[in-house]
């Protein structure tokens, strides 16, 4: 890496120390030193915003200022924590919303005991929806449609779980962000849907957006995908949220990274200048780091387990 950066990541560095950034959280995210990210800010006169709280401007600023409460108009921030919608509930591109389920199991029928469960005829069926990756809502879902199953959703739930057992999770980071600040996008493998163009079904691409503190995404479902398409999906999934976020965490995909790097990404040019209008910093993920962006790809998951 050379010594000079490139005017795409002196743009980005200067940003995001807009955004009130210290240098620490900035190295962490860019993986640019913090002498030399100190250097840039202190040439443009941006305040540096030191660890534990520190303000240090080496020149008075002029003109720039740091306040997250008082964003403009075109980045309007999106409140997530005051969201009048719960953080579950998400909005697709054919106007369905996604709600979870909670209800009771009925009354036994005659000819089994009251402690067995109502799952136990279905168990074969029930087996074959987990060993297809599927979760205990879209088998519930799968039994009530297939088999008439009257019990409830929780009495699925249980039984799922006694056939799965106690299963150890993976140890994981947990990256916390404040309301209104971060968001993640990502793409994932869709249904089967007839083309109305052709008339013939088609595997759709599944475009998820989702906030980085309350959980709540965005979901879109599109035939074909291209740089103008994935940010016009970015334009509509902020529309609906009613909202920018501040910083938005991506994969390295062709429509946003043109050439993926560990120190300096190339951002495709009209994804880069469509963030740049809502004020918003695009982070892509390092190279075989997915868990940088671990809560869309769990909603890009949920989808797939839930309804595809």
């Amino acid at each position: 890496m050379s010594n000079v950066l490139n005017e795409e990541k002196k743009q980005q560095i200067l940003a995001l120390g807009r955004l009130g950034w210290s240098l620490r959280r900035i190295q962490r995210a860019t993986g640019i030193r913090r002498e030399t990210i100190s250097a840039y800010l202190k040439e443009a006169e941006i305040v540096l915003r030191l660890p534990r709280g520190r303000l240090v401007c080496a020149k008075p600023a002029s003109g720039v200022t740091t306040d997250l409460a008082a964003p403009g108009p075109a980045s309007e921030v999106c409140s997530d924590a005051d969201s009048s919608k719960p953080a579950n509930e998400v909005t697709t591109d054919f106007g369905a919303e996604l709600s979870a389920h909670a209800e009771t199991d009925t009354e036994p029928p005659s000819g089994r005991g009251p402690s067995a469960s109502a799952c136990q005829v279905h168990r074969e069926a029930i087996e074959v929806g987990l060993s297809r990756g599927r979760n205990a809502m879209a088998i519930w879902q799968d039994l009530v449609d297939s088999c008439g199953f009257a019990g409830g959703y929780q009495s699925v739930k249980r039984f799922v779980r006694k056939l799965r057992g106690k299963q150890s999770r993976e140890a994981c980071a947990v990256i916390e962000t404040a309301a209104g600040e971060e968001s993640q996008v990502d793409y994932g493998s869709g249904p089967m849907v007839r083309d109305p163009s052709s008339g013939k079904y088609r595997r759709t691409r599944l475009f998820v957006l989702t906030l980085g503190y309350s959980r709540k995404s965005v979901r879109l479902l599109l035939f074909r995908s291209s740089s103008q398409i994935w940010s016009e999906l970015h334009e509509r999934a902020f529309r609906r949220l009613g909202g920018c976020t501040r910083v938005v965490v991506l994969d390295n995909l062709r429509e946003g990274v043109l050439t993926p790097d560990i120190y300096d990404p190339a951002l495709n040019p009209l994804y880069r200048d469509v963030l740049k209008h809502y004020n918003v910093v695009a982070l892509p993920c390092r190279i075989a780091d997915p868990d940088r962006k671990g809560k869309v790809e769990s909603g890009v998951g949920h989808a797939q387990k839930k309804r595809l």
